[in-house]
């Protein structure tokens, strides 16, 4: 092997990070690159995945610059993509368009229509585990070849966000197995594409790149795209991963029943475990782990910290720009002023859908609320209703999956949420369980990655071994003298989602027309 360096990248919604490690997960030098996420109609969400390679191209020079090594001391690199992304590509190499966010909701009527033909809801989630939405990639393929024919007939492959930047390190069309496990096209005992699945949903086979698994070294680093990121041509560069993999990896929660929780722009929550079981009903999801031992069981949910940033963009900029000229942690400042509120924010229920929903519900109408507002709330109780809102949705999902069988009594935290002690307490204590945010936690994706490239490479033995090497900064035990209130705001959360349901499909189902 040429080198003692590992590169992984976390292509996300907001931005790309880069993490330079060493043989034993530490941090050699990090970086990171925002871009625009653009909403030309109402429910659609695309992105320039031009954007994401240029931001692979200065994030992995920046990483090099602050780590003063030398580009043959990288033994290999991966990315790990926002997951269920896609990106149309031209044979000649090129995007037929904008790469469709997971965030976008266009197939509705696409997904729609396949459950029909399937033979309704109830089926559906009995054979397959759960039902489709538009948010789905197979309804956002479909969307193509029924209201874009021309764009459809010259499209080559469809990618995912690992898959295109794999190709422009590469050359070379691929998917990973936890992608592909991500579009719901393909046998989970095989990990690879279904043709009877494809045959119902009539979808030619063709348009899909060849499955890899994710430790698979899916080719060199090309002459061009080495000298543009600064490496050394012939670099191994893996088949990578999804990103919610990526951050299990990262998180260290890689044993069977080990299970973790992101807070970013979005949450989720994914167990690793030996035989996936359905639990479509709450929109979890099971795909193929990168450890071809073991599947993943996800759960994700749309927005998370994104409405702390709503809030703290339209209602309290000041906490913002009081950070941003002090040179304070936000996370910090916040916490302060959310300490200040008492647990259940006065009895103010904040519901995060704020751009629909997947999971614990799957709803691409639904909007969010503050519900029993009153003259007696302050600025501080909306922020800890916001806390503690995304606290309730990631309950909703740890009660589905304690009745499947999996416990999950402690969980590993990751994500910019998971710099916040206050936060990390609130989820604590409004879900029972004990929270263990790692270090650095915003670098788990990006760790992971680069992780799983040093067990591609053979330098890790094994993927579980992972777990010997990543550390936890610090654990949040849950305080049993709140869990009556917050048994009890919970049970109300959950109950307003029907009449929540009710009012976003009222309002926002004919939003585009």
């Amino acid at each position: 092997m040429a080198g003692d360096f590992f590169l992984g990248y976390d292509v996300g919604t907001g931005g790309t990070k880069a993490a330079l490690i060493d043989r034993s997960a530490n941090i050699i030098a990090s970086s990171f690159c925002e871009y625009p996420l653009y909403h030309p109609k109402p429910r659609w969400a695309e992105q320039d995945p031009e954007d994401w390679w240029q931001a692979v191209v200065t994030c992995t020079r920046e990483v090099l610059a602050r780590s003063d090594i030398e580009p043959g001391s990288v033994a290999g690199l991966g990315f790990a993509g926002q997951m269920l992304g896609l990106v149309p590509m031209r044979a000649d190499g090129s995007p037929q368009g904008m790469a469709v966010s997971w965030m976008d909701s266009r197939g509705d009527a696409q997904a729609a229509r396949i459950i029909h033909t399937l033979g309704g809801k109830r089926l559906i989630e009995m054979v397959a585990g759960g039902v489709p939405t538009g948010k789905d990639v197979i309804a956002k393929m479909l969307w193509f070849k029924e209201e874009r024919p021309d764009d459809f007939a010259v499209i080559s492959k469809f990618l995912d966000t690992t898959g295109y930047l794999v190709f422009r390190a590469t050359g070379r069309m691929v998917v990973d197995h936890t992608g592909a496990g991500g579009t719901g096209l393909i046998g989970m005992r095989s990990r690879d594409w279904s043709r009877s699945l494809f045959r119902l949903v009539r979808m030619p086979l063709e348009k899909l790149p060849p499955v890899l698994s994710s430790i698979e070294v899916a080719g060199l680093l090309g002459e061009k795209p080495a000298s543009a990121m600064g490496l050394a041509p012939g670099t191994p560069v893996i088949a990578g991963m999804a990103d919610i993999p990526a951050a299990a990896t990262g998180s260290g929660a890689l044993e069977h029943g080990d299970g973790h929780i992101y807070l970013g722009t979005s949450s989720w929550l994914c167990l690793s475990v030996r035989k996936p079981k359905s639990l479509g009903k709450v929109g979890i999801a099971s795909v193929p782990s990168p450890d071809p031992n073991l599947f993943m069981m996800i759960g994700e949910s749309e927005m998370a910290g994104a409405c702390m940033d709503w809030f703290l963009r339209e209602l309290a900029r000041e906490k913002s720009e009081q950070a941003e000229s002090t040179g304070h942690n936000l996370y910090a400042l916040l916490d302060e002023r959310i300490e200040a509120a008492e647990p259940g924010a006065r009895n103010l229920i904040f519901t995060p859908w704020m751009f629909g929903e997947r999971s614990p519900v799957a709803d691409t109408t639904l909007h969010g609320a503050f519900l029993n507002l009153g003259l007696e709330h302050r600025q501080e109780d909306l922020m800890r209703a916001i806390y503690e809102g995304v606290a309730y949705n990631l309950r909703w999902l740890l009660e589905a999956v304690e009745k499947a069988g999996y416990p999950c009594p402690a969980l590993r935290a990751i994500g910019g949420g998971a710099q916040s002690d206050t936060w990390m307490q609130v989820i604590a204590d409004v879900t029972g369980r004990r929270m263990d945010a790692v270090s650095d936690p915003q670098q788990a994706g990006a760790v992971g990655c680069a992780l799983a490239v040093a067990v591609a490479l053979g330098v890790l033995n094994d993927y579980k071994e992972i777990k010997r090497v990543v550390r936890v900064r610090r654990s949040f035990e849950p305080r049993s003298e709140l869990r009556p209130r917050y048994d009890r705001l919970f049970r109300v959360f959950q109950d307003t989602y029907p009449a929540l349901s009710r009012a976003g499909l009222a309002l926002n189902r004919d939003a585009d027309r």
